[in-house]
């Protein structure tokens, strides 16, 4: 049985110079993610593309939703398969390369979780839950490049 759910927000420009658009230099790339019951999110595009590095970029949120995305859905597995997780911190980082006429694309994701477990846990069953956090991510299955996990485990 499929069942849809839906994400509303709204993306507003709030980098309006006095011109609009009328040059590339002319306008910033100031925006804010807004959603209702929650404070707005500021962003901007990459600082490469003239955006502000102090905001939020597409980049970085996409990298932070794969990223939250396997998290969570390792921690479930995780509390449903009886390991216990103390710590979980995760450095992930994304690799888009710029192509020619302008264009880009996300070539990989690695996520990098740094997972303390409680003393007696099942470290092999706590490294193949990995695998199906991944399966089950909701984001990783709509993506068109690899998202890869590099699970780094210490005493919790």
């Amino acid at each position: 049985m499929e069942r849809e759910h839906r994400y509303r927000l709204e993306v507003a420009w709030t980098g309006n110079q006095g011109s609009g658009t009328s040059g590339y230099r002319a306008y910033g790339r100031a925006h804010e993610i807004r959603a209702l019951g929650k404070p707005p999110l500021p962003g901007s595009s990459d600082p490469a593309f003239r955006g502000d590095p102090a905001r939020w970029n597409p980049e970085e949120l996409l990298v932070a939703s794969l990223s939250a995305c396997h998290m969570l859905w390792y921690l479930h597995l995780c509390a449903d398969a009886g390991v216990v997780v103390t710590d979980y911190l995760d450095r992930a980082e994304g690799i888009m390369v710029e192509l020619e006429g302008g264009t880009a694309k996300f070539e990989r994701v690695i996520l990098r979780p740094r997972i303390a477990l409680a003393l007696g846990a099942d470290l092999e069953h706590a490294r193949d839950l990995h695998n199906e956090a991944h399966r089950l991510c909701y984001i990783a299955n709509s993506v068109n490049f690899a998202v890869e996990h590099a699970p780094e485990f210490v005493p919790g």
